[in-house]
């Protein structure tokens, strides 16, 4: 089976499929072609059916129409573990891995090779290496998860889908918490996997990484296929267009910032993890009205806890917060908020909204007890509604309505939803973490001028991204984390990409700057 007289094979089909949920179709009649050997960009905006087909391909869900073929024979799948017996396998965004047990016990979690009635853990061992030497994939087989770093991580979650004699490989956002150079190793092991003969479909928002790696470029809209082309054929500005249904301006305008007094000072915070451990260690600065500071670094370098006790939502044990003169070292997160302060958090199911709830309770979840929402202890359903109403309409989330449960939109949509309601009341610091983190580039550009327009007013914005392209486009001035500790701050120009990406790999700032010479 050959396509476009290509000598290579088609691995994999899907012709006509259709899946509906309540109100919504999320792929409309969808087909595509993957050949052997190649990789296959797949695009969209979020909601565009983009996860529901690979769902489907991968058999978390059924298809409602069409059919599947692999190597040219029906795949009627009702679970993972027939997708994976025919040779499909998927690396997830948020990777699927036991942080306390080893690399291998990892891999052949479900899949374990028993000699004599005892788990071979040698014989895995062995497996693991040779997959690793194959494909370019060092990794240790006795390590911890737990101690290996994001980069590692996700090379063990390569090496899942190999042991399993994947030839298929689904790719979801892999480089979405990766430095660029751990994004660069990524794009070496997917060219060494091509060329081994295996076949990937890559999901990917960043459009500068589809047009370096893809063999071919497919885009979703609305459920449907509304475009097919190759990186030859495309630019940045023409994938973002075919994407929204618009142009898309894919940097960000602003001005030069123009900074007040300090809104956030920072003063030798320290900061402990769950585990007890010094997630964040003698870290100080000040964010100012009218700038953003941008806070670069791979994610688990103590970002999370440094956003978490400067909203009141984890206790430090030394050092001192203040926002708008106000110490709030230990102060609880409705006093943080009350001070005029908006919270993007970096995991917007876990953190951002209850996913049970409707958009109506999501959009006043930290204010439901304020007029005009409520007075006293009677609740005003109407001005609820009308709010969520107007967040939906103001931020273009795509729902069928504000009483659905928010888990029933898209998680890019979720996001939308999410900035609408912290940017609907006044402020005077807003923390963003992850602030566009699954989103297509349509929001991206909205969300990074609505964050913009607000510095632009006065604003304190303290920006958290593991997207370095995102720090360079919003900041102004830019502190590098690595390990708990600020590393650098400096005025956004003055380091290069490289140089900030090698200060996050924990690099010197001194050596940085003498390696990128």
């Amino acid at each position: 089976m050959t396509q476009n007289g290509q000598d290579r094979p088609v691995v994999l089909e899907a012709r006509g499929i259709t899946k509906r949920f309540p109100g919504v179709v999320a792929n409309d009649n969808v087909s595509l072609k993957l050949l052997q050997g190649e990789v296959l960009a797949l695009l969209g905006e979020n909601g565009a059916g983009k996860s529901t087909l690979m769902n489907i391909l991968y058999g978390l869900y059924g298809q409602d129409e069409g059919e599947i073929f692999v190597n040219g024979a029906p795949l009627r799948v009702s679970s993972p573990h027939e997708s994976i017996q025919r040779g499909i396998g998927m690396v997830h965004q948020h990777f699927q891995l036991v942080p306390v047990m080893t690399v291998t016990e990892n891999v052949i979690l479900g899949n374990e090779v028993m000699r004599r009635g005892l788990l071979d853990r040698r014989q895995a061992g062995q497996r693991i290496r040779e997959i690793s030497q194959q494909y370019g994939l060092p990794v240790d087989p006795e390590a911890l998860i737990a101690d290996l770093d994001v980069g590692a991580q996700q090379r063990v979650e390569i090496i899942k889908a190999l042991y399993r004699n994947a030839d298929i490989l689904i790719l979801d956002e892999p480089t979405a918490v990766l430095t660029p150079q751990e994004a660069d190793d990524l794009v070496r092991v997917m060219r060494t996997l091509t060329a081994q003969g295996k076949s990937l479909i890559f999901i990917t928002h960043k459009l500068r990484e589809v047009l370096e790696v893809a063999d071919r470029i497919m885009v979703l809209r609305g459920g449907r296929v509304v475009g097919e082309t190759t990186p030859a054929e495309a630019t940045e500005a023409s994938l973002a267009s075919l994407m929204v249904g618009r142009t898309v301006l894919l940097r960000v305008d602003k001005e030069v910032a123009r900074p007040g007094a300090p809104v956030l000072e920072v003063r030798n915070l320290q900061v402990r993890d769950d585990r007890q451990l010094m997630a964040v260690n003698d870290v100080s600065f000040e964010v100012h009205a009218g700038e953003i500071l941008g806070i670069a670094g791979v994610q688990g370098n103590g970002q999370t806890e440094l956003v978490q006790a400067v909203n009141g939502l984890r206790s430090a044990v030394a050092g001192s917060i203040r926002i708008a003169g106000q110490d709030v070292t230990l102060a609880s997160s409705r006093t943080v908020s009350e001070l005029g302060v908006a919270h993007i958090p970096e995991d917007r199911q876990r953190d951002g909204i209850i996913a049970s709830y409707p958009l109506t309770d999501n959009g006043v979840l930290e204010y439901y007890y304020r007029e005009p929402f409520a007075r006293g202890i009677v609740r005003n359903e109407q001005e609820v509604t009308k709010h969520a109403q107007d967040l939906v309409t103001r931020f273009d989330v795509r729902t069928p309505g504000v009483h659905v449960a928010a888990s029933s939109l898209s998680g890019g949509n979720q996001q939308k939803f999410i900035v609408a309601r912290e940017f609907s009341h006044p402020l005077k610091l807003l923390i963003a973490a992850q602030p566009t983190r699954g989103i297509d580039v349509g929001s991206i550009e909205f969300i990074h001028n609505q964050i913009v327009h607000k510095r632009d007013e006065g604003v304190a914005v303290l920006v958290v991204s593991a997207e370095l392209d995102e720090i360079l486009a919003l900041s102004d001035r830019i502190a590098v984390m690595y390990h708990g500790r600020i590393v650098a701050i400096v005025n956004n120009g003055d380091l290069s990409r490289a140089q900030l990406g090698l200060l996050m790999a924990g690099v010197s700032l001194k050596e940085a700057m003498v390696l990128q010479q």
